[in-house]
């Protein structure tokens, strides 16, 4: 037979053998590249989202450059005779601030500690820049009309813009009291000052820039209303300094540093004991009794509740006479705005939440109810009260009398319906839970105190006993 032929039994191959090896090598081919095309288009796509997410981490990253460049531009626009305010020329021009480290970028905000003339300060802008706040529209037409606003337009214009911030329409306070004061937003008019002169376009600028920070607001207007707010110090542009004060952390078992605290009315040793020796504890149930205050504060002393929506310890501080502060009130909603941010459409009462408040869901309107369902009380003692006092830290005491009947009003707190059915009855059952816990603190703090003056009583008898020995 010829080589290659049927009878062969060589190293060769038929033909239509060698044929199907021939097809299986280039399908192989044809898949293996097909298979390595998607990996690299995979790839691809990878790292490029990869660069992506890198990016939007990093422009929210903090960093002292990037603050320095922020407030560096802030001051290129004072130079410039764009922005205004009281700290403007201690910032860029003297020297007297001095920048420290950068806090923390969220959402845009900007949050920097700084020391102005030697005393510690934040700064605080919702937004970077300020060419990225809305102009006030009026500035134009003033230039095109070669007029100047009065202050009392001033006023009139920040207090729209104040009533649109707080979500206080002039109908709402016209119409509800309860509150010892009879219109917030008028407060407002009140701290601009009523001056011959009219305000520069920097001024009205900045004022406008500084309008637009709800926080901003919220504080500015609350100023001499509540111990319970940060005060805001100074600004300059967009940027607004409040005071410094320690922030609370979930890690920490008090919760609250107490290493700068100064208690003036345990100084006296006559009426509290060891002067100047209060215990941690006795801290921790005096800043509980300033929460049921703020609590109350905020229930009833404005004409409008005001809702807190995000309570955690990261956003409260004390003050160095145990007096608890809110820091960050972003969250933080005057009735007539929860109302609106409430009333939404539902399936469930799982989507009547925003953040600590809830609603309930009407299931016939599918609408969620517009009153909140629990109370800034109820989450202050299920978020910050049941850590502080559960069994766990209280050791041994965990078993005294006053420290179960703590625990248990906290649990009843902690479980009490606030609702809006209830309200009339005793303020959705708060009204009793507040007086309940109020009363065992006080209880508290002054079965610490008599302990204490007992002590300190033991004390000085051995010291004298041991001088006459000597």
């Amino acid at each position: 037979m010829l080589p290659g032929g049927q009878g062969s039994t060589g190293g060769g191959c038929g033909s239509g053998l060698c044929l199907l090896r021939w097809l299986g090598l280039r399908l192989w081919s044809r898949r293996g590249t097909l298979v390595f095309a998607l990996l690299w288009f995979g790839s691809w796509l990878f790292l490029n989202g990869l660069v992506l997410v890198h990016r939007s981490i990093l422009s929210d990253y903090c960093t002292d450059d990037k603050s320095k460049r922020i407030l560096q531009r802030l001051c290129t626009d004072f130079g410039e005779g764009s922005v205004s305010g009281d700290m403007c020329e201690d910032l860029c021009a003297r020297g007297l601030v001095e920048y420290k480290r950068c806090l923390y970028y969220e959402n845009g905000k900007k949050v920097i500690e700084a020391r102005w003339r030697g005393n510690p300060i934040i700064l605080k802008s919702k937004l970077e820049n300020f060419s990225s706040y809305e102009p006030l529209g009026i500035l134009d037409y003033q230039q095109d009309a070669g007029e100047e606003l009065s202050a009392l337009d001033v006023v009139f214009y920040a207090t729209l813009e104040v009533r649109n911030s707080l979500g206080l329409a002039e109908d709402d306070e016209e119409e509800e009291g309860g509150g010892s004061n009879s219109s917030l937003s008028r407060l407002w008019g009140k701290k601009l000052e009523i001056r011959e002169r009219s305000y520069s376009r920097a001024e009205l600028g900045s004022l406008w820039s500084l309008l637009q920070q709800e926080e901003y607001t919220f504080l500015r207007v609350l100023q001499d209303l509540s111990p319970h707010v940060a005060k805001v110090l100074g600004t300059c542009g967009h940027f607004y300094a409040v005071e410094y004060l320690s922030a609370g952390h979930a890690w920490d078992q008090n919760l609250f540093s107490m290493d700068e605290v100064v208690v003036p009315r345990m100084q006296d040793h006559n009426q509290a004991g060891a002067s100047g020796r209060w215990t941690t504890r006795q801290k921790v149930h005096q800043i509980a009794l300033s929460f049921l205050n703020m609590v109350w504060h905020f229930d009833n002393d404005f004409t409008h509740k005001l809702h807190l929506c995000d309570i955690k310890p990261e956003n409260f501080a004390i003050r160095k006479d145990l007096t608890v502060v809110a820091i960050d009130v972003d969250m933080a909603f005057f009735e007539p705005k929860m109302r609106d941010i409430l009333e939404q459409n539902c399936s469930s009462d799982e989507d009547c939440t925003f953040f600590d408040c809830s609603s309930r869901c009407d299931l016939v309107r599918r609408r969620c109810s517009p009153h909140r369902r629990n109370t800034n009380l109820q989450v202050i003692c299920e978020k910050i009260f049941r850590p502080w006092f559960s069994p766990t830290l209280l050791g041994a005491k965990a078993g005294l009398p006053l420290q179960v009947e703590l625990q248990r009003a906290v649990q009843d707190c902690s479980e009490t319906d606030g609702g809006a059915d209830k309200a009339e009855d005793d303020g959705g059952g708060g009204r009793r839970v507040h007086q309940r816990l109020l009363d065992v603190l006080k209880a508290l703090l002054q079965e610490e105190a008599g302990f204490d003056e007992r002590k300190w009583t033991k004390e000085e008898m051995e010291h004298v006993h041991t001088a006459l020995n000597f």
